[in-house]
């Protein structure tokens, strides 16, 4: 069995704002971490820190691009444990989405029609919640998840462990303090 995270966030940006004053949810964006460092995490989002209207398939790092220049962002992250073979289906659908980053757009009409209760879905484009998603069906992981998907409904999912709720940017402060009081 191997473990993979599922990081909800809050950075305080107008277009995370935004989205919260909509959906009135703690957390307004998603990203599927591999490893509990969350070294390779990934998600739908800006490409550039400085710009928000240009999005895509993202490399997400804690200490850097929006998490660097958004140092309060909040977070909630939980462990889910699944099986090696569904491990493995994400790393390959993961790894071919970085190898073709550039046939992925972000979903601007589909995240607009979010706050209106509709879907919009376009060929190889994703938001946040929609990657995700996509993400854990690839990989044959079943859960009951909305067609019009939010950040918040994974927290539904069932054997979810929280593992970390506060700062992202303390997050590794608090694994490591975790490792040396063990």
């Amino acid at each position: 069995m191997k473990e993979i995270y599922i990081i909800l966030t809050h950075t305080g940006t107008v277009l995370s704002r935004i989205i919260r004053c909509y959906t009135k949810d703690e957390y307004s964006h998603v990203s599927i971490a591999l490893d509990k460092s969350l070294e390779n995490m990934y998600s739908f989002g800006r490409l550039n820190p400085y710009n928000p209207f240009f999005g895509g398939f993202v490399h997400e790092k804690v200490n850097e691009g929006i998490y660097k220049r958004f140092k309060n962002t909040k977070t909630c992250i939980y462990s889910l444990e699944i099986e090696d073979s569904k491990y493995r289906k994400i790393e390959k659908t993961i790894n071919k989405m970085k190898r073709n980053k550039d046939m992925y757009k972000f979903n601007t009409l589909g995240l607009i029609a979010v706050s209106i209760n509709l879907r919009i879905k376009q060929k190889n484009h994703f938001y946040c919640a929609e990657f995700v998603k996509y993400i854990l069906e690839k990989s044959k992981i079943k859960y009951e998840l909305p067609d019009i998907i939010r950040p918040e409904d994974f927290k539904n999912i069932s054997n979810l462990k929280t593992i970390y709720k506060g700062r992202l940017n303390d997050y590794n402060l608090y694994r490591n303090a975790l490792v040396y009081s063990a």
